[in-house]
This record gives structure tokens, sequence and C-alpha cells, in this order.
């Protein structure tokens, strides 16, 4: 095991002025296509506002009984707009992953979905209200009425309540008391919300009415949205299940609660996977038949093999050193751009927490760089937890990166990635990298660990486009 790190203090050198890179042209390749579709978003949400104006909807404000119910349909058209792109978001679509990765674009699904649910209340609401006032009626008396007199509104107030519960059960603080399997089952709901809610859009009020333009346009959304969904994660992963024939070659032992997986198939190549991506693995044994689990490549894959290397953190995870040789695999994937496509300078810095270090050893194998031009830093809270030490030690050595290696526990109510001494001492990273600002930085750790490594990078003055990082949460 390699020797844990002494950080000196008083030998810290000033971080020079980052002199930015050029932009790489595969960056602006990939920001150009990320543009592209972030417009293509903001577009889907003005089409659904100019339906309901084409429709007369800004001459509906007369009464308040009127403008009720009128901002009750728009706010109903762009929250289903914004359900059906956080759809999208999850569904891994290839074009998605390439402009944003994997952990921006759940980023952006899991920021959508507190407005898109507020909206869609507030469309419940308001139209109640709106019918309330022109029938003269009570609020008790109009959900009634809608409940046993309005084709298809069950399923709407059904859908309202599924996507209230998909909602609040990814809020962190409720997350937490989940496992990843039942929260997983939960989020499925989504999905029925989305399916038992179109019926009611379709034969209540007239802006999507029969044989009109923005009913095509209504439905051919929904289908090319369910379409993706099918096709990128059930039909495409299916296939290559199947045609790759994955199975577990052999399971090896790293730490207490730490394995990893040697997987063999045929012509994997064609997978065309990269270092630090990720896969969704379903391993067919008795228990674990009905899981899909993400776990990043702890190697550079190669021929026909492939090596993830896992912590017995939830109930499948801490099944996997018990799996048999032969035991058959399926995975969605490969996903994620924590890869050298991400790259926009020739230096690199590798910064891993836990288990984090698997995409990071992965890319360290095979990133491009001269000697002398990677700094791998190393974080666990004891020497124990430093996973995959040694080869990493061994990498580096051959490939002429520098290893930092720094263990301790984080202090207690500070946002610090670096161990109390460290933090006390005012160490960052750009006293351990002074060039840092001049380096493509790839982290890869806890939520909150990876969050306070990509604001010291940001307080180093390390451009946005040069800090790649993966979450290991859910």
């Amino acid at each position: 095991m390699l020797a844990l790190m002494s950080i000196d203090t008083t030998r810290r050198r000033p971080a020079r002025a980052p002199s930015a890179p050029p932009v790489h042209p595969a960056y602006q390749r990939r920001m150009r296509l990320a543009d592209t579709l972030q417009v293509l978003s903001v577009v889907s949400v003005a089409l659904v506002i100019a339906i309901f104006l084409a429709d007369g909807g800004a001459v509906r404000f007369t009464t308040p009984a009127d403008a009720l119910t009128s901002l009750g349909i728009l706010s109903g058209l762009v929250g289903s707009d914004l359900l059906l792109v956080m759809l999208l978001l999850a569904a891994r679509l290839p074009l998605i992953d390439r402009a944003f990765g994997h952990d921006r674009a759940m980023a952006v699904h899991q920021s959508l979905g507190k407005p898109a649910l507020y909206l869609l209340l507030g469309h419940g609401a308001l139209l109640i209200g709106g019918y309330a006032l022109a029938d003269n009626s009570t609020l008790p008396a109009e959900v009634w009425t809608m409940l046993t007199q309005l084709p298809d509104m069950p399923l709407a107030f059904v859908g309202l309540a599924l996507l209230v519960t998909v909602v609040v059960s990814s809020i962190v603080v409720v997350r937490r008391r989940f496992r990843y399997e039942a929260w997983h089952a939960v989020h499925l709901l989504a999905y029925a919300a989305v399916l038992v809610s179109i019926p009611h859009q379709l034969s209540v009020g007239g802006l999507l009415r029969d044989g009109s333009i923005q009913r095509y346009y209504w439905l051919a959304l929904y289908a090319g949205v369910a379409g993706s969904i099918l096709l990128f994660r059930f039909i495409i992963p299916t296939v290559r299940s199947i045609r790759h024939r994955l199975v577990v070659a052999g399971v090896d032992r790293v730490a207490p609660g730490v394995v990893s997986l040697r997987l063999t198939g045929r012509g994997l190549r064609k997978l065309n996977a990269s270092a630090g991506q990720f896969f969704i693995w379903r391993f067919w044994t008795p228990g674990l038949w009905w899981q899909a689990h993400p776990f990043s490549l702890s190697a550079a894959p190669g021929g026909d093999t492939l090596r993830i290397t896992v912590r017995g953190l939830g109930d499948a995870s801490a099944a996997l050193p018990t799996l048999p040789t032969g035991t058959r695999v399926s995975f969605e994937g490969p996903y994620g751009l924590f890869t050298e496509r991400a790259r926009t300078s020739p230096r690199i810095v590798l910064v891993a927490a836990g288990i984090g270090v698997a995409p990071i050893r992965s890319l360290l194998e095979s990133a491009s760089f001269e000697p002398g031009g990677a700094t791998v830093i190393l974080r666990a809270p004891s020497p124990g937890e430093l996973y995959l030490a040694d080869e990493m030690a061994a990498l580096c050595a051959r490939r002429g990166a520098t290893l930092r290696v720094i263990a301790g526990h984080r202090p207690a109510g500070v946002d610090s990635w670096l161990p109390v001494d460290a933090a006390a001492a005012g160490i960052t990273l750009a006293s351990l990298v002074p060039d840092v600002g001049e380096a493509d930085v790839y982290v890869c750790g806890p939520r909150r660990w990876t969050d306070a490594v990509v604001a010291d990078a940001r307080a180093a003055h390390v451009p946005t486009r040069q800090i790649h990082y993966e979450r290991f949460d859910w």
C-alpha cells in the first residue's frame, strides 16, 4: 500500500495566474451541439405558448373566471412540455450524452422537477377556481363535478398525485431515507403519471380538439418522447446485451466490501466505450435480476474485457462479491462525458475520493499527456479506504504522473474537501497544483465532496469548460 502523503504547509507555492489554453475544436463542436439542444428546448416551450395564443387565448381574459381558466390552460401546457423535456434528459439519448454528459443532463432534469410540478399544480388549482367562479360553485363542489362529469378527469388527478410523489421522493432530505432500489421504483411512477394524464388533455376543452394542427403536434411530442425512451432505454440495450453475450469472468477482492468484476463478451470493441464512462448493469441471478445499477469502468476498455470496481453500499452491490463465474450480464450504455472527449488542455488533474477512484483510474490508464503533465490526488478518510491505490501508484510511475495521497477526516460543518489540518492551514487545490488553471480537472466522488472540489477549482480560476465531474450519488 502506498504510504500516506504528509502535507508540508510551509512550502506552498502561490498559484500562477492561469493562462487559459486554446479552445479545442472538439469542445467547440460539443458546445454547438449543446447550444442547439438548449435552443430547441426553449423553442418547444415557445411553441406551446404560441399554440395557446393562436387559438385565441389572448382574448379569453375578459372575466375573472375566464382569466383563471386561461392561465390554468397555459400553465398546464408549459408544465407538460417541461415534463417531456425532463423525460428526454433522462432517456439517455446519444446526442444529449455527447453534448452535456450524464451528470449535467441529470442536474438539469432535477432542476426542472419543481417548476414543472408547480406549473401543473397551478394548472389544477387555476382551472378549479375558474370553473367554480363560472358555475357560481364552491371549490369542493367543483372538484366533485370535475371528477364525476368531465371525461378522463379522475385519471388526471391520479397523474398529478403520482407526479407529486416522484418529485417529493427526489428531494435530497427525503431521498436519503430510501434505499436506491425503492427510490428507483418510485421514480418509475413518472412514466405512469405522464400516461394517465394524456386522455384528459385530448378530451377536455377545445384547444387540442380532434383534427386540429395543435392536436397532431401535441401527439407528435408525446410519441417522440415515448419512442426515444423505448428505443434508447429498452430496445438498443436489449439488442446489445444479446449480441455481446457479456458474462462475469472473475471477482477480485480489492478491500473489505470492495470488489472488481472482470466481464468478458464478444465484439466489445464495437461498443466504442471510453475510459471514464459508466454502464447500467443487470446481473442475472435470482436475487439481482430485477435491479439495474450504474457502475463506472475501472480500467480502460480493451479487447473483449471490461472491468468495474464496486463498493457494497446497497442491497445489490453488497451481493456482488458472491457472483458466480459465468453469470450473464445485460447492460445499457456506455454513458457519460467523463472522458478524453471533454479535454481542452494538454495538462490534466485527476481528483478522486473513495470508490470515485474507479473512473479516475481508467482515465489515468488511457489519457494522453506528456510525462509530468498529469497530477493525481486521492482522498479518503483513512488509508484503508484508499481503493486501488497500488494500481494508481504503478500507473503514475509508469506514465510519469505526480501522485498525491491525502487521508484524514473532513472538518465538521465546513465545505472542505481536505482533512481538518489541511483545511485549517489554508491548503487549496491551487496550492497543491500551482498550474491547475492551465489543466483539465476531473473530479469524482460523493456529491458534497465533489461540489467542494469543484468550488475550489473555480476559486482557483479554472475555466468552467476545464472542469469535469461525476458525483457518486442518486
